[in-house]
């Protein structure tokens, strides 16, 4: 007879009896410097992680050898590029990064428009590439932000393409009309003069593996040649080819 599966909170229970000290140590600063764009010095990062400054030396000593860490003047220390490289290296994010740079490229041009890609992580959405516009003005997100699914434009492309049902809720009703239409298109919920409009990136198995966002600036001053309407088309010819790339079935709304 097959056991029973384990609830997560035995589940969870079961991981915490594992420790390794030094190793959550080093994955605390890390998550730590994330949060801090201007660096910590050592008496920082131990009062932020309630430390000592003994407890936290030869950690960061160690990271900072193995270039996890980067001191600067000041002696303050930052998470250098290393953490990123092995993510994609580890994670489908270097295939989906691939493939779609060129053809963001593309797109930029075509709109003259800055474009990002995000993926789900857990209960947040991250940006892993970005491309910007080859213009004197545009709106772009940096690479590593973190954002809301529930409110922005990537988030609710994301939530509305993933396997499941979809609730009864307010959000449950808009993701509906995202996953009928193919697209989310809205107000920046953070930038004023910034419409959002994303379309989904599937994967090989079919399931959403990220979406593709061109954050759209209106200019005032006439020089703009390509309207937010062409720019979604222009947009969802590109996400059916990286799709396509990554070995998807061409399903993208036009």
């Amino acid at each position: 007879m097959a056991n029973p599966p384990k609830s997560p909170e035995a589940e969870t229970s079961r991981l915490a009896s594992y420790t390794a000290p030094a190793l959550e140590k080093g994955f605390n600063v890390i998550e730590l410097l994330a949060q801090s764009p201007h660096g910590l010095t050592v008496s920082e990062i131990a009062n932020g992680l309630g430390l000592s400054m003994s407890e936290i030396f030869r950690v960061i000593m160690v990271m900072e050898r193995r270039a996890w860490l980067r001191k600067a003047p000041g002696d303050r220390y930052s998470v250098t590029p290393k953490v990123l490289e092995l993510a994609f290296r580890a994670t489908p994010a270097e295939e989906l990064a691939f493939v779609a740079a060129p053809l963001m490229r593309d797109l930029a041009n075509q709109t003259d428009q800055a474009c990002h890609l995000v993926v789900r992580n857990d209960d947040r959405g991250l940006v892993v590439l970005r491309q910007e516009n080859p213009g004197p003005t545009g709106f772009a997100v940096r690479i590593g932000a973190s954002i809301s699914l529930e409110t922005s434009c990537s988030g609710h492309v994301l939530l509305a393409f993933a396997p499941g049902e979809l609730g009864d809720d307010d959000l449950g009703t808009k993701l509906r009309k995202v996953r009928g239409r193919g697209y989310e298109m809205m107000k920046s919920a953070r930038t004023l003069g910034v419409t959002d409009i994303s379309y989904p990136i599937f994967g090989f198995d079919g399931h959403v593996v990220a979406a593709l966002t061109v954050p759209f600036l209106k200019l005032i001053d006439g020089s703009q040649t390509v309207d937010a309407e062409a720019a979604r088309g222009f947009l969802a010819e590109t996400a059916t080819a990286i799709s396509v790339g990554l070995g998807g079935v061409e399903r993208t709304a036009r």
